[in-house]
């Protein structure tokens, strides 16, 4: 997190802890780094002096606090103190080390599937114990993400809805950050837990991508795109963009739950890591992987999108990959790909290997030891390891290996017994 000086007209000392540099200043007012006097760092939030007087902003900063201590939980700045009588507001949290999702972003370019996914289930668990709460944040965003050697943490709670507390907007006016804001806030409708898995989804999109899915522009145009238009999810993963994609549905019942995303996210986390693809899943589930996608799906719902992925990977002449991208469909067992691997008489299916070699304990000449083409299974048709005389299977390779070298081991103890035996005879004479 980058620090700046002292202004002149910035406080030296706030409550108990003296302040030392500035972290950032926002909307309502300016954070500050300061230590108590065991040394005990903190992120000092003082609310602006034009500020002050208004009522609303004394309301919204209380608000914040509040929200702050009922969170528990690693997910979010431990609150230290506060002071919320003062004649300048502040209340300072625990200070956390680390550059913020945003800055990362924009100082070392877009972060890998993994990555994305691995934060993403993270933040995912830390929403589960903010809703358990009972508090909405409403502003989730790159920029209140911080990413610290313990996992990402939400910060910025500053005009979370709690509970049975008023939302302190008019009808209309949205309140958190274009391009990042839910439909339902553009429109000044009530907000929920699914209000913070839009914030997520793009906030998801931003990472992996390095922009806001629905563009850049002013905040009427980037207000009208998230209310009117589906998201740009060109540069998402494959692996992600269903997933992110169904977060950002216009339609809050449809979104999918903090704890859903959590899980579905660390199993593409740790797909990704070992350079696996995530499997489809059967229509009406979660997607959590994809496959050839449009830049710009329009009219469709997150379970409508994932089908049709699903479709365009088994249709004919479309491989199914593990990676979801299109190929030519490969013949088994030497057919063309428009026969569908038919020719010859062949029937494409799995293939087991089967055992060759005569099988141990028949006698010579019977069928096990030397079969004819028409005994064979036919080509591409599944095969059954070679059988005995007396229809039991042959014994796995592993076994007779395991046999010969216990035959081996007893042979040489053998030969080296009878060697220390002579040797002793020869010592007596």
């Amino acid at each position: 997190m980058a620090m700046m000086r002292l202004r002149r007209e910035d406080p030296r000392v706030v409550g108990a802890f003296r302040l030392h540099r500035r972290l950032g200043a926002g909307g309502m007012g300016v954070v500050y780094l300061g230590a108590d006097k065991r040394g005990q760092r903190v992120a000092l939030k003082v609310i602006r002096p034009e500020l002050a007087e208004d009522q609303e902003f004394r309301s919204r900063f209380a608000r914040e606090v509040s929200a702050a201590r009922r969170i528990r939980g690693g997910c979010t700045a431990r609150l230290v103190a506060a002071d919320l009588e003062a004649e300048r507001p502040w209340f300072a949290t625990q200070y956390v080390p680390g550059p913020s999702l945003h800055d990362k972003v924009a100082e070392h370019g877009v972060l890998p599937a993994a990555e994305v996914a691995s934060i993403g289930a993270a933040l995912a668990e830390g929403l589960v114990a903010v809703h358990e709460a009972g508090v909405v944040h409403r502003d989730l965003k790159p920029s209140n993400i911080l990413l610290s050697p313990k996992g990402p943490r939400i910060i910025d709670f500053g005009i979370a809805w709690a509970t049975g507390a008023s939302t302190l907007t008019h009808v209309g006016t949205a309140v958190g950050s274009p391009g990042f804001l839910a439909p339902e806030q553009v429109r000044g409708a009530a907000v929920t837990p699914a209000t913070d898995v839009f914030a997520f989804g793009a906030t998801l999109a931003y990472a992996a991508t390095a922009d806001s899915p629905f563009g850049q522009g002013s905040s009427e145009v980037m207000l009208y795109r998230v209310v009117h238009e589906e998201p740009d999810l060109g540069g998402v993963p494959d692996a992600l963009a269903p997933l992110v994609y169904a977060c950002l549905a216009k339609d809050p019942e449809t979104r999918p739950s903090t704890v859903q995303l959590s899980e579905r996210l660390a199993e593409i986390a740790a797909r990704e890591a070992r350079g696996i693809g995530a499997p489809a899943l059967p229509h009406g589930e979660i997607p959590k992987a994809a496959g050839p996608r449009p830049e710009r799906p329009v009219g469709r719902r997150a379970e409508e999108y994932a089908q049709q992925r699903t479709e365009r990977r088994s249709a004919p002449g479309v491989a199914a990959t593990g990676s979801g991208r299109r190929g030519a469909a490969r013949p088994q067992g030497g057919g063309s790909a428009t026969d569908g691997g038919r020719a010859a008489g062949r029937t494409p299916g799995p293939r087991t290997p089967a055992r060759r070699g005569p099988a141990r304990g028949t006698a010579p000449g019977r069928a096990t030891q030397g079969r004819t083409a028409a005994d064979r299974p036919a080509s591409g048709g599944p095969r059954t390891p070679a059988r005995t005389a007396g229809g039991r299977p042959s014994r796995p390779a592993g076994l007779r290996l395991m046999r010969q070298r216990l035959f081996v081991f007893v042979f040489v103890t053998l030969i080296a017994a009878v060697c220390i035996a002579a040797l002793q005879g020869c010592h007596r004479f």
